[in-house]
Protein backbone atom coordinates (compact mmCIF):
# COMPACT_ATOMS: atom_id res chain seq x y z
CA UNK A 1 0.00 0.00 0.00
CA UNK A 2 3.18 2.36 0.95
CA UNK A 3 4.34 1.80 -2.71
CA UNK A 4 0.84 2.51 -4.22
CA UNK A 5 0.31 5.55 -1.71
CA UNK A 6 4.27 7.04 -3.06
CA UNK A 7 2.94 6.86 -6.51
CA UNK A 8 -0.58 8.76 -5.84
CA UNK A 9 0.18 11.33 -8.01
CA UNK A 10 1.72 10.01 -11.05
CA UNK A 11 -1.25 7.10 -11.58
CA UNK A 12 -4.24 10.06 -10.81
CA UNK A 13 -2.54 11.62 -13.91
CA UNK A 14 -2.52 8.42 -15.76
CA UNK A 15 -5.89 7.94 -15.17
CA UNK A 16 -6.72 11.67 -16.13
CA UNK A 17 -5.05 11.68 -18.91
CA UNK A 18 -6.63 8.38 -20.54
CA UNK A 19 -10.18 9.55 -19.71
CA UNK A 20 -9.41 12.86 -21.49
CA UNK A 21 -7.28 11.88 -24.60
CA UNK A 22 -8.69 7.91 -24.93
CA UNK A 23 -12.10 9.11 -25.13
CA UNK A 24 -11.40 11.30 -28.46
CA UNK A 25 -10.55 8.94 -30.79
CA UNK A 26 -14.00 6.98 -30.71
CA UNK A 27 -15.87 10.53 -30.62
CA UNK A 28 -13.39 12.51 -33.20
CA UNK A 29 -14.70 8.92 -35.29
CA UNK A 30 -18.61 9.69 -34.55
CA UNK A 31 -18.37 13.33 -34.84
CA UNK A 32 -16.55 13.18 -38.09
CA UNK A 33 -19.50 11.28 -39.90
CA UNK A 34 -22.25 13.32 -38.45
CA UNK A 35 -20.36 16.30 -39.48
CA UNK A 36 -19.68 14.68 -43.49
CA UNK A 37 -16.83 14.07 -43.42
CA UNK A 38 -16.16 10.84 -45.45
CA UNK A 39 -14.82 7.59 -44.03
CA UNK A 40 -11.34 7.91 -44.95
CA UNK A 41 -11.09 11.41 -43.75
CA UNK A 42 -12.12 9.78 -40.73
CA UNK A 43 -9.14 6.99 -40.51
CA UNK A 44 -6.82 9.75 -41.43
CA UNK A 45 -7.38 11.03 -38.13
CA UNK A 46 -6.39 7.78 -36.14
CA UNK A 47 -3.25 8.16 -38.69
CA UNK A 48 -2.66 11.43 -37.71
CA UNK A 49 -2.49 10.43 -33.82
CA UNK A 50 0.05 7.89 -34.42
CA UNK A 51 2.03 10.48 -36.37
CA UNK A 52 1.66 12.93 -33.21
CA UNK A 53 2.61 9.66 -30.77
CA UNK A 54 5.83 8.76 -32.42
CA UNK A 55 7.02 12.61 -32.53
CA UNK A 56 6.22 12.58 -28.85
CA UNK A 57 7.81 9.86 -28.16
CA UNK A 58 11.25 10.72 -30.09
CA UNK A 59 10.99 14.59 -28.46
CA UNK A 60 10.00 13.78 -24.93
CA UNK A 61 13.24 12.74 -23.56
CA UNK A 62 15.03 15.42 -24.91
CA UNK A 63 12.56 17.88 -23.75
CA UNK A 64 12.50 16.52 -20.33
CA UNK A 65 16.56 16.76 -20.32
CA UNK A 66 15.82 20.76 -21.28
CA UNK A 67 12.98 21.61 -18.77
CA UNK A 68 12.49 18.87 -16.27
CA UNK A 69 9.63 16.44 -15.77
CA UNK A 70 7.49 18.49 -14.51
CA UNK A 71 7.28 21.22 -17.26
CA UNK A 72 7.84 19.01 -19.95
CA UNK A 73 4.82 17.27 -18.56
CA UNK A 74 2.69 20.11 -18.41
CA UNK A 75 3.73 20.96 -21.54
CA UNK A 76 2.82 18.22 -23.34
CA UNK A 77 -0.62 18.20 -21.78
CA UNK A 78 -1.29 21.44 -22.37
CA UNK A 79 -0.74 20.70 -26.09
CA UNK A 80 -2.88 17.93 -26.26
CA UNK A 81 -5.78 20.21 -24.50
CA UNK A 82 -5.00 22.60 -27.21
CA UNK A 83 -5.44 20.00 -29.52
CA UNK A 84 -9.50 18.77 -27.99
CA UNK A 85 -10.37 22.62 -27.44
CA UNK A 86 -9.82 23.79 -31.04
CA UNK A 87 -12.10 20.82 -32.79
CA UNK A 88 -15.16 22.78 -32.64
CA UNK A 89 -13.98 26.12 -33.67
CA UNK A 90 -12.64 24.89 -37.17
CA UNK A 91 -14.65 22.12 -38.61
CA UNK A 92 -12.49 20.52 -40.99
CA UNK A 93 -10.91 17.42 -42.17
CA UNK A 94 -7.39 18.38 -42.15
CA UNK A 95 -7.58 21.02 -39.39
CA UNK A 96 -8.74 17.79 -37.19
CA UNK A 97 -5.69 16.00 -38.31
CA UNK A 98 -3.59 18.41 -37.02
CA UNK A 99 -5.21 18.31 -33.82
CA UNK A 100 -5.12 14.61 -33.57
CA UNK A 101 -1.27 15.33 -33.80
CA UNK A 102 -1.07 17.05 -30.89
CA UNK A 103 -3.03 14.68 -28.85
CA UNK A 104 -0.88 11.89 -29.90
CA UNK A 105 2.00 13.99 -29.06
CA UNK A 106 0.05 15.30 -25.54
CA UNK A 107 0.00 10.67 -24.72
CA UNK A 108 3.40 10.09 -25.66
CA UNK A 109 4.89 12.85 -24.16
CA UNK A 110 3.49 12.84 -20.79
CA UNK A 111 3.62 8.54 -20.53
CA UNK A 112 6.88 9.58 -21.30
CA UNK A 113 7.50 11.70 -18.30
CA UNK A 114 5.43 9.10 -16.29
CA UNK A 115 7.15 6.26 -17.03
CA UNK A 116 10.86 7.55 -16.32
CA UNK A 117 9.58 8.88 -12.95
CA UNK A 118 8.55 5.65 -12.04
CA UNK A 119 11.52 3.84 -13.72
CA UNK A 120 14.09 6.71 -11.33
CA UNK A 121 11.97 5.59 -7.98
CA UNK A 122 11.32 2.12 -8.24
CA UNK A 123 13.37 -0.74 -6.75
CA UNK A 124 13.95 -4.24 -7.20
CA UNK A 125 11.59 -4.47 -3.98
CA UNK A 126 8.94 -2.65 -5.26
CA UNK A 127 9.06 -2.97 -8.80
CA UNK A 128 7.10 -5.74 -9.20
CA UNK A 129 3.77 -3.79 -7.12
CA UNK A 130 4.17 -0.53 -8.81
CA UNK A 131 4.29 -2.54 -12.47
CA UNK A 132 1.33 -4.13 -11.56
CA UNK A 133 -0.14 -1.30 -10.14
CA UNK A 134 0.28 0.78 -13.12
CA UNK A 135 -0.51 -1.44 -16.00
CA UNK A 136 -3.89 -2.24 -14.17
CA UNK A 137 -4.73 1.90 -13.60
CA UNK A 138 -3.84 2.35 -17.14
CA UNK A 139 -6.21 -0.56 -18.55
CA UNK A 140 -9.10 0.78 -15.81
CA UNK A 141 -9.04 4.05 -17.12
CA UNK A 142 -8.83 3.11 -21.16
CA UNK A 143 -11.95 1.30 -19.83
CA UNK A 144 -13.63 3.76 -18.70
CA UNK A 145 -12.55 6.26 -21.01
CA UNK A 146 -14.63 4.29 -23.83
CA UNK A 147 -17.58 4.02 -21.43
CA UNK A 148 -17.87 8.03 -22.10
CA UNK A 149 -18.97 7.90 -25.18
CA UNK A 150 -22.29 6.79 -24.11
CA UNK A 151 -22.87 10.14 -22.38
CA UNK A 152 -20.73 12.65 -24.89
CA UNK A 153 -22.72 14.17 -27.68
CA UNK A 154 -21.23 13.78 -30.95
CA UNK A 155 -19.67 17.33 -32.79
CA UNK A 156 -20.74 19.27 -29.81
CA UNK A 157 -18.87 21.55 -28.46
CA UNK A 158 -19.18 20.63 -24.65
CA UNK A 159 -18.49 17.22 -25.16
CA UNK A 160 -15.10 18.39 -26.30
CA UNK A 161 -14.72 20.50 -23.45
CA UNK A 162 -15.55 18.25 -21.04
CA UNK A 163 -12.35 15.93 -22.25
CA UNK A 164 -10.34 19.14 -22.71
CA UNK A 165 -11.34 20.00 -18.61
CA UNK A 166 -10.04 16.19 -17.94
CA UNK A 167 -6.75 16.39 -20.23
CA UNK A 168 -6.16 19.69 -18.46
CA UNK A 169 -6.60 18.63 -14.76
CA UNK A 170 -3.73 15.80 -15.13
CA UNK A 171 -1.45 18.44 -14.84
CA UNK A 172 -2.30 19.01 -11.19
CA UNK A 173 -1.53 15.97 -9.22
CA UNK A 174 1.65 15.54 -11.14
CA UNK A 175 3.13 19.43 -10.42
CA UNK A 176 1.59 19.82 -6.87
CA UNK A 177 3.80 16.23 -5.94
CA UNK A 178 6.05 16.96 -3.28
CA UNK A 179 8.27 13.92 -4.41
CA UNK A 180 11.36 14.82 -5.56
CA UNK A 181 11.71 15.05 -9.48
CA UNK A 182 14.47 12.26 -10.97
CA UNK A 183 17.49 12.54 -12.49
CA UNK A 184 16.96 13.36 -15.81
CA UNK A 185 17.14 9.92 -18.35
CA UNK A 186 19.24 9.18 -21.76
CA UNK A 187 17.19 9.10 -24.69
CA UNK A 188 17.14 6.23 -26.19
CA UNK A 189 19.04 5.28 -29.24
CA UNK A 190 15.96 4.61 -32.42
CA UNK A 191 17.07 1.68 -34.29
CA UNK A 192 14.35 0.04 -36.09
CA UNK A 193 16.98 -2.30 -37.88
CA UNK A 194 17.78 -3.60 -34.30
CA UNK A 195 14.36 -5.12 -33.99
CA UNK A 196 14.25 -7.33 -37.30
CA UNK A 197 18.40 -8.16 -36.53
CA UNK A 198 17.41 -10.17 -33.25
CA UNK A 199 13.92 -11.10 -34.47
CA UNK A 200 12.35 -11.07 -37.48
CA UNK A 201 9.20 -12.82 -36.72
CA UNK A 202 8.92 -10.31 -33.13
CA UNK A 203 9.17 -7.56 -35.96
CA UNK A 204 6.31 -8.73 -38.13
CA UNK A 205 4.43 -9.73 -34.57
CA UNK A 206 4.46 -5.85 -33.59
CA UNK A 207 3.45 -4.68 -36.83
CA UNK A 208 0.61 -6.76 -37.37
CA UNK A 209 -0.26 -5.46 -33.63
CA UNK A 210 -0.82 -2.05 -35.07
CA UNK A 211 -2.32 -2.72 -37.76
CA UNK A 212 -4.74 -5.14 -35.86
CA UNK A 213 -5.56 -2.95 -32.52
CA UNK A 214 -5.43 0.56 -34.19
CA UNK A 215 -7.67 -0.44 -36.80
CA UNK A 216 -10.07 -1.44 -33.79
CA UNK A 217 -9.58 1.64 -31.88
CA UNK A 218 -9.71 4.53 -34.35
CA UNK A 219 -12.17 2.89 -37.05
CA UNK A 220 -14.50 1.01 -34.53
CA UNK A 221 -16.58 3.36 -34.17
CA UNK A 222 -17.72 3.37 -37.80
CA UNK A 223 -18.08 -0.13 -37.93
CA UNK A 224 -20.41 0.10 -35.07
CA UNK A 225 -22.23 2.89 -36.83
CA UNK A 226 -22.69 0.52 -39.73
CA UNK A 227 -24.12 -2.66 -38.33
CA UNK A 228 -26.43 -0.14 -36.61
CA UNK A 229 -25.04 0.14 -32.58
CA UNK A 230 -26.16 3.49 -30.85
CA UNK A 231 -23.95 5.50 -29.10
CA UNK A 232 -24.36 3.46 -26.09
CA UNK A 233 -23.92 0.27 -27.27
CA UNK A 234 -20.28 1.55 -29.45
CA UNK A 235 -19.36 2.44 -25.92
CA UNK A 236 -19.61 -0.89 -24.85
CA UNK A 237 -18.95 -2.40 -28.26
CA UNK A 238 -15.23 -0.66 -28.07
CA UNK A 239 -15.18 -1.61 -24.04
CA UNK A 240 -15.62 -4.74 -24.49
CA UNK A 241 -12.72 -5.35 -26.90
CA UNK A 242 -10.24 -3.82 -24.31
CA UNK A 243 -11.60 -5.41 -21.47
CA UNK A 244 -11.34 -8.85 -23.35
CA UNK A 245 -8.15 -7.54 -23.63
CA UNK A 246 -7.31 -7.56 -20.05
CA UNK A 247 -8.49 -10.89 -19.12
CA UNK A 248 -6.30 -12.65 -21.96
CA UNK A 249 -2.92 -11.56 -20.49
CA UNK A 250 -3.04 -14.15 -18.01
CA UNK A 251 -3.67 -17.11 -19.76
CA UNK A 252 -1.56 -15.57 -22.74
CA UNK A 253 1.36 -15.12 -20.54
CA UNK A 254 0.86 -18.87 -19.03
CA UNK A 255 1.08 -19.83 -22.51
CA UNK A 256 4.21 -17.90 -23.84
CA UNK A 257 6.06 -19.19 -20.87
CA UNK A 258 6.12 -22.83 -21.37
CA UNK A 259 5.51 -23.23 -25.11
CA UNK A 260 7.31 -21.79 -28.09
CA UNK A 261 6.36 -18.21 -28.25
CA UNK A 262 6.46 -18.76 -31.92
CA UNK A 263 3.66 -21.37 -31.73
CA UNK A 264 1.68 -18.95 -29.35
CA UNK A 265 1.94 -16.15 -31.51
CA UNK A 266 0.19 -18.94 -34.30
CA UNK A 267 -2.52 -19.67 -31.98
CA UNK A 268 -2.86 -16.37 -31.18
CA UNK A 269 -3.22 -15.21 -35.30
CA UNK A 270 -5.66 -18.01 -36.00
CA UNK A 271 -7.50 -16.88 -32.87
CA UNK A 272 -8.06 -13.50 -34.22
CA UNK A 273 -8.89 -14.88 -37.72
CA UNK A 274 -11.59 -16.75 -36.01
CA UNK A 275 -12.85 -13.74 -33.83
CA UNK A 276 -12.59 -12.00 -36.67
CA UNK A 277 -15.32 -14.36 -38.80
CA UNK A 278 -17.49 -14.65 -35.97
CA UNK A 279 -17.53 -11.28 -35.64
CA UNK A 280 -18.71 -10.36 -39.01
CA UNK A 281 -21.03 -13.68 -38.53
CA UNK A 282 -23.13 -12.58 -35.55
CA UNK A 283 -22.06 -8.63 -34.12
CA UNK A 284 -25.40 -7.81 -36.69
CA UNK A 285 -27.82 -10.13 -34.54
CA UNK A 286 -28.35 -7.76 -31.84
CA UNK A 287 -25.65 -5.68 -29.42
CA UNK A 288 -25.08 -8.58 -26.77
CA UNK A 289 -23.59 -10.64 -30.02
CA UNK A 290 -21.72 -7.38 -30.81
CA UNK A 291 -20.25 -7.13 -27.38
CA UNK A 292 -19.26 -11.09 -26.98
CA UNK A 293 -17.19 -10.49 -30.45
CA UNK A 294 -15.60 -7.85 -29.56
CA UNK A 295 -14.86 -9.06 -26.60
CA UNK A 296 -13.38 -12.42 -28.13
CA UNK A 297 -11.64 -9.92 -30.82
CA UNK A 298 -9.80 -8.26 -27.93
CA UNK A 299 -8.78 -11.64 -26.36
CA UNK A 300 -6.86 -12.62 -29.47
CA UNK A 301 -5.20 -9.72 -30.19
CA UNK A 302 -4.54 -7.74 -27.51
CA UNK A 303 -1.49 -10.38 -26.52
CA UNK A 304 -0.21 -10.20 -29.59
CA UNK A 305 2.48 -7.58 -28.94
CA UNK A 306 3.60 -8.78 -25.58
CA UNK A 307 4.12 -12.29 -27.18
CA UNK A 308 6.41 -10.61 -29.45
CA UNK A 309 7.91 -8.51 -27.97
CA UNK A 310 9.07 -11.33 -25.24
CA UNK A 311 10.22 -13.35 -28.16
CA UNK A 312 12.38 -10.54 -28.95
CA UNK A 313 14.03 -10.19 -26.14
CA UNK A 314 14.90 -13.70 -26.02
CA UNK A 315 17.31 -13.11 -28.73
CA UNK A 316 18.82 -9.48 -27.21
CA UNK A 317 21.75 -8.77 -24.67
CA UNK A 318 20.96 -7.27 -21.63
CA UNK A 319 22.77 -3.58 -22.88
CA UNK A 320 20.56 -3.82 -25.71
CA UNK A 321 17.09 -4.44 -24.07
CA UNK A 322 16.29 -0.90 -23.89
CA UNK A 323 17.14 -0.22 -27.52
CA UNK A 324 15.33 -2.80 -28.77
CA UNK A 325 12.09 -2.17 -26.70
CA UNK A 326 12.11 1.38 -28.82
CA UNK A 327 12.38 -0.38 -31.98
CA UNK A 328 9.60 -2.11 -31.44
CA UNK A 329 7.54 0.58 -30.37
CA UNK A 330 8.43 2.02 -33.78
CA UNK A 331 7.18 -0.59 -36.00
CA UNK A 332 4.15 -0.61 -34.04
CA UNK A 333 4.01 3.13 -34.54
CA UNK A 334 4.21 2.39 -38.14
CA UNK A 335 1.71 -0.24 -38.50
CA UNK A 336 -0.60 1.89 -36.03
CA UNK A 337 -0.74 4.78 -38.79
CA UNK A 338 -0.74 2.88 -41.59
CA UNK A 339 -3.73 0.64 -40.00
CA UNK A 340 -6.85 3.39 -39.40
CA UNK A 341 -6.54 4.93 -43.07
CA UNK A 342 -6.49 2.04 -44.74
CA UNK A 343 -9.11 0.40 -43.28
CA UNK A 344 -11.52 3.21 -43.60
CA UNK A 345 -11.31 3.39 -47.36
CA UNK A 346 -11.73 -0.72 -47.59
CA UNK A 347 -14.97 -0.12 -45.41
CA UNK A 348 -15.64 3.17 -47.82
CA UNK A 349 -15.57 0.87 -51.00
CA UNK A 350 -16.99 -2.65 -49.26
CA UNK A 351 -18.71 -2.23 -46.52
CA UNK A 352 -18.39 -2.52 -42.59
CA UNK A 353 -16.99 -6.10 -42.69
CA UNK A 354 -13.37 -5.16 -44.77
CA UNK A 355 -12.25 -4.44 -41.63
CA UNK A 356 -12.46 -7.81 -40.40
CA UNK A 357 -10.89 -8.76 -43.82
CA UNK A 358 -8.20 -6.60 -43.69
CA UNK A 359 -7.33 -7.89 -39.79
CA UNK A 360 -7.71 -11.28 -41.15
CA UNK A 361 -5.32 -10.99 -44.18
CA UNK A 362 -2.70 -9.70 -41.65
CA UNK A 363 -2.87 -12.55 -39.83
CA UNK A 364 -2.60 -14.88 -42.14
CA UNK A 365 0.45 -13.37 -43.28
CA UNK A 366 1.48 -13.40 -39.88
CA UNK A 367 1.04 -17.00 -39.73
CA UNK A 368 3.19 -18.05 -42.75
CA UNK A 369 6.07 -15.79 -41.59
CA UNK A 370 6.09 -17.71 -38.23
CA UNK A 371 5.90 -21.05 -39.65
CA UNK A 372 8.68 -20.31 -42.17
CA UNK A 373 10.72 -18.91 -39.39
CA UNK A 374 10.73 -22.14 -37.26
CA UNK A 375 12.49 -23.58 -40.09
CA UNK A 376 15.60 -21.51 -39.91
CA UNK A 377 16.52 -21.56 -36.20
CA UNK A 378 15.91 -22.86 -32.82
CA UNK A 379 14.79 -20.82 -29.65
CA UNK A 380 16.80 -21.57 -26.06
CA UNK A 381 16.66 -18.98 -24.41
CA UNK A 382 13.66 -17.51 -22.26
CA UNK A 383 12.63 -14.08 -21.15
CA UNK A 384 9.91 -13.81 -19.03
CA UNK A 385 6.44 -12.53 -20.57
CA UNK A 386 5.76 -9.68 -19.46
CA UNK A 387 2.60 -7.69 -20.35
CA UNK A 388 4.22 -4.32 -22.31
CA UNK A 389 2.14 -1.31 -22.68
CA UNK A 390 2.47 0.39 -25.98
CA UNK A 391 2.81 3.68 -24.25
CA UNK A 392 6.41 5.26 -25.04
CA UNK A 393 10.23 4.22 -26.25
CA UNK A 394 11.14 4.40 -22.71
CA UNK A 395 8.66 1.46 -21.34
CA UNK A 396 12.13 -0.62 -21.98
CA UNK A 397 13.75 0.55 -19.00
CA UNK A 398 10.80 -0.22 -16.28
CA UNK A 399 10.59 -3.88 -18.06
CA UNK A 400 14.12 -5.03 -18.42
CA UNK A 401 14.52 -6.10 -14.95
CA UNK A 402 11.25 -7.88 -14.67
CA UNK A 403 12.58 -9.89 -17.90
CA UNK A 404 15.95 -10.68 -16.49
CA UNK A 405 14.64 -12.10 -13.11
CA UNK A 406 13.67 -14.66 -15.55
CA UNK A 407 15.96 -17.17 -17.28
CA UNK A 408 16.00 -20.35 -18.15
CA UNK A 409 17.25 -22.51 -21.16
CA UNK A 410 15.94 -25.20 -23.12
CA UNK A 411 12.28 -25.07 -23.36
Amino acid sequence: MRVILSFAALLLSVVLLQLGSGGLAPLDAISGLELGFTRSQVGLLGSAHFIGFFIGCWWAPRLMGDVGHSRAFAVFTATGTIGILSHMLIIDPVAWMGMRVLSGLCIAGAYTVVESWLQAKVTNDTRGRAMGTYRAVDIGASLMAQLMISILAPAHYVSYNILALICCAAIVPLVLTKVQQPALPKAPRLRPALAWQKSPLAAAGVLSAGLTTAAFRMVGPIYGIEVGLSLDDIALFLAAFVLGGALSQVPAGWAADRFDRRWVLVALSVGAILACAITVAFSANGTAAAFLTAGIFGFATFPIYSVATAHAHDFASHDERIDLSAALMFLYALGAIASPWIVSLLIDRLGPWAMFGFVSLAHLALIGFSLIRMGRRDTTTRTAYVYAPRTTFLIGRLLRRSRENFDRSGD
